[in-house]
């Protein structure tokens, strides 16, 4: 077991980070995280810095997207409110789930802050089983205190679907353009200024989600 100076903070933005240009390794002896991004000018260096370096950087292994939107169904399972878990459950469906999830949970605050502290509590527990598999242990303790097994319901979710295999989100978007298709011209105008202030508003949301972080309770 090596124990070390873990920054904690690097360390859990490394764990979010998934993006397939970048990966992460977390120094044995010092703690530091070094990030290393394909196409920035320090790409290169970082990689040397990295492979010269040899067992002393661990790469560091983010939760996957796929884990991520198993994380958004489990919570969805827990939702007590009918009407939110069913524009939750639509808002997962299909590409953008993610940023629709959250967009959702603008208007449910308290929800809001329940899915960061339940998603704050799956990512540590993430993270402290990779530093078991690793035998990294740190000289200062998490700041989030100490971390329990969360809770994972066996997820049920009931999509509504169509003989061909059409999501939720695919059946409204169809009865949207159905109902386009039935609007006289002279109003098309109207309708698509009003759809368009729809997108905006769901872009400025996002906007303002980024913009306040939530303070996460203790695990």
């Amino acid at each position: 077991m090596r124990t070390i100076p873990i920054r904690w903070n690097e360390l859990e933005m490394a764990f979010e980070r998934n993006a397939p240009d970048t990966e992460s390794f977390v120094d044995a002896r010092t703690g530091e995280v070094v990030v290393v991004v394909d196409g920035q000018p320090e790409c290169a260096d970082l990689r040397a810095k990295v492979i010269a370096g040899g067992e002393q950087f661990v790469k560091i292994e983010p939760a996957s997207s796929r884990e991520q939107y198993k994380w958004m169904e489990q919570f969805v399972a827990m939702v007590e409110d009918p009407a939110l878990r069913e524009r939750l459950l639509i808002s997962i469906d299909g590409k953008g789930a993610f940023r629709r999830f959250k967009d959702v949970l603008l208007n449910y605050p308290a929800e809001r802050e329940r899915w960061f502290n339940y998603r704050g509590d799956l990512l540590h527990w993430q993270m402290h089983l990779w530093l078991e598999r690793e035998q990294i242990e740190s000289s200062e303790p998490a700041p989030w205190g100490e971390v329990n097994a969360p809770d994972k319901p066996e997820v049920v979710l009931e999509r509504p679907s169509t003989t061909n295999g059409e999501g939720p989100g695919e059946i409204l978007r169809r009865q949207a353009k159905e109902l386009i298709d039935q609007v006289p011209a002279i109003e098309l105008p109207a309708a698509i200024a009003f759809l368009e202030f729809l997108r905006e508003r769901g872009t400025a949301a996002l906007g303002r989600v980024r913009a306040v972080p939530v303070k996460r309770t203790a695990a």
